[in-house]
């Protein structure tokens, strides 16, 4: 499961422009309070990189003039190899930001630099191995969002539709530089292994094979209700909707199919990271910027072999306790497992939703009131995406939102109402409007961290089991097989990519947990070598915070309380989890 994000990660890129004009603005304000200069700088730095790409622009701000951009350039960015020029351009963006004197801005501006130099320090790190970051992956790669962040590409009025329009004609040059990108890794021997290629090579047909079912067409018409215009205008668009799918996205489909079959297997490596150049140091720093945590990969490893262990015995102590009450142990495995087919009174995914808001009681903030739309994936596409994700709103608009429902990955009851738990209440959607109401700096919405993201997200879905109309005794069992499940999938993620397992090797560890079908290992170790560090997002950083409501509990002994603890981590937002907990324990010290 996934939430679809505007951007993987920072990558602040200054222009020559923008160093020059925030450099004069640094000589000619001195008059200026240091708070005043700093939100000057924040907003400017949004204002450059929401600009970089259309989508993010878009999907950022409904009304980009009320943050003073205009004449933004219509574009998807673009896929660049110049390791130098981005290790340049990180150096300059964070030597600008340590230019401000941290000691006079507000609690508030602290926190905002805090967390902006430890995501450009991240952003620095990663940029020496820019080569190395993989544009392409099954699930989650571009070819996969991007159809789905056009369909969502939301029109407020003609001048959007215009744009979007234009947008779509920028789609060829826009792949042409991903496969620029891909021919570049491929000499350097950093090409994907020949399974990942086939694999999408195999999804982009499959999009384009849907033809006049696409729903690039039927997305586009239902999004021009929703403005007053004539027949004739309707149809015009309508028919050049038509016309840029068939000129320009379905030939830049075919022509990344075309790109990645030549390349195929040019690949010199088919496993982990580590067994690249530099390949182990690269995926430290990625897990750390993936994640959020400052916990080494042993130290890591050791968390997750703990926390698996804590889930193993409590689920030993359910089925013992179970087991001394009842008459014979079959009675145990028939009923105690039983929760799959109908589980719910009522198991429309809307009124999933409001059961689960109603769930948050007094054991968290009080949400926002947003709409919230579900809308399901299209049949065809549906074994190419995740089993649910939600759509990210802009920031000016947050009180509408959409979740995507992928029902070929949710076979019962309570997979849907967990799923739901995970993309809305209390996960994406509760977490992300709840911090948008907080009127943060907006340069915070820019900054990545999916260890907290994902790791609320999964620590949300875990609780969610226990909100389910089961029993205390499934709820149990159910959430931590689960939870070990996850943390088999961590464990082989680092095995893979840090200390080089093979397949054999995968197949043997996968094994000894009683998981015995090679076919299905196969595949997970696949998705892992595709998406290194993927399944720690939702893992380490859903342990994180269970280590850091620990922490809370000792500290705060009878003072503690689950609103206080889920309030003080949202109310911080997104960031790194030592920044988190500096945040929790400096301005959360004495409950309201």
């Amino acid at each position: 499961m996934t939430k679809i994000s505007k951007k993987r990660s920072v990558a602040i890129v200054f222009s020559i422009t923008i160093l020059f004009f925030l450099a004069t603005e640094l000589f000619l304000h001195l008059d200026k309070s240091e708070d005043q200069r700093f939100l000057e700088y924040t907003h400017q730095l949004f204002c450059t990189e929401v600009s970089g790409s259309t989508i993010t622009l878009h999907y950022t701000l409904k009304d980009p003039e009320a943050f003073g951009i205009t004449d933004a350039p219509v574009t998807y960015g673009t896929c660049t190899t110049d390791t130098e020029a981005i290790c340049a351009s990180a150096e300059n963006a964070l030597a600008l930001l340590q230019s401000y004197d941290r000691s006079r801005l507000s609690d508030e501006n602290q926190r905002t630099y805090d967390i902006l130099e430890d995501s450009l320090t991240d952003t620095l790190a990663e940029s020496k191995y820019a080569l190395y970051e993989e544009p392409l992956a099954p699930l989650t790669g571009t070819q996969s969002q991007l159809p789905v962040l056009l369909s969502e590409y939301q029109f407020y009025d003609t001048s959007d539709i215009d744009t979007y329009l234009e947008l779509l004609t920028k789609t060829p040059e826009y792949f042409r530089s991903i496969i620029e990108f891909e021919n570049e890794k491929s000499e350097m021997g950093l090409f994907m292994a020949s399974y990942s290629a086939d694999d999408i090579i195999k999804e982009c047909q499959a999009f384009i094979n849907m033809g006049n079912s696409n729903y690039l067409y039927s997305s586009f018409e239902e999004r021009l209700d929703s403005l007053d215009l004539t027949d004739s205008q309707r149809n015009t668009y309508i028919e050049e909707n038509s016309r840029c799918i068939e000129e320009y996205i379905f030939p830049a489909y075919k022509e990344l199919i075309e790109g990645l079959t030549a390349l195929s297997g040019s690949g010199k490596n088919h496993n982990g990271l580590c067994y690249l150049p530099d390949g182990k140091k690269y995926y430290e720093i990625l897990v750390a910027s993936e994640t959020g945590s400052s916990r080494s990969i042993p130290e890591l490893q050791q968390l997750t072999q703990n926390q698996m262990i804590d889930d193993l015995t409590a689920m030993q102590d359910v089925l013992t306790q179970e087991q001394s009450t009842a008459t014979e142990e079959a009675s145990v495995s028939s009923d105690i497992f039983k929760t799959q087919g109908a589980i719910l009174k009522d198991s429309n995914p809307a009124a999933i939703l409001t059961t689960l808001e109603s769930k948050l009681g007094k054991d968290f903030p009080e949400p926002p009131q947003v709409n919230t739309q579900i809308k399901y994936v299209q049949k065809s596409m549906e074994e190419y995406l995740s089993p649910a994700f939600y759509m990210i709103p802009a920031i000016d608009n947050t009180e509408n939102n959409v979740i995507y429902i992928n029902q070929g990955h949710l076979p019962d009851d309570l997979s849907l109402f967990t799923t739901l738990a995970h993309e809305g209440y209390p996960g994406h959607l509760y977490q992300t409007t709840y911090f948008a109401s907080q009127n943060p700096d907006p340069i915070r919405t820019l900054l990545n961290y999916g260890g907290y993201t994902e790791g609320w997200a999964t620590y949300s879905e875990m609780l969610s089991y226990y909100y389910a109309p089961i029993s205390k005794a499934q709820s149990t069992l159910l959430q931590k097989n689960s939870s070990v499940i996850l943390g088999l999938y961590a464990l082989a993620d680092m095995g893979i990519h840090y200390d080089g397992w093979t397949l054999v090797d995968t197949v043997s560890f996968f094994r000894s947990y009683g998981i015995t079908d090679t076919n299905t290992i196969e595949d997970i170790f696949h998705l892992i070598i595709a998406d290194p560090g993927n399944y720690l997002k939702y893992y380490i950083g859903y342990v994180e915070f269970l280590e850091l409501k620990k922490e809370a509990i000792e500290k705060w002994g009878s003072e503690f309380t689950q609103e206080r603890f889920h309030k003080a981590v949202l109310d911080i937002g997104p960031a790194s989890f030592e920044e988190l907990g500096t945040g929790v324990f400096s301005f959360s010290s004495v409950p309201d």
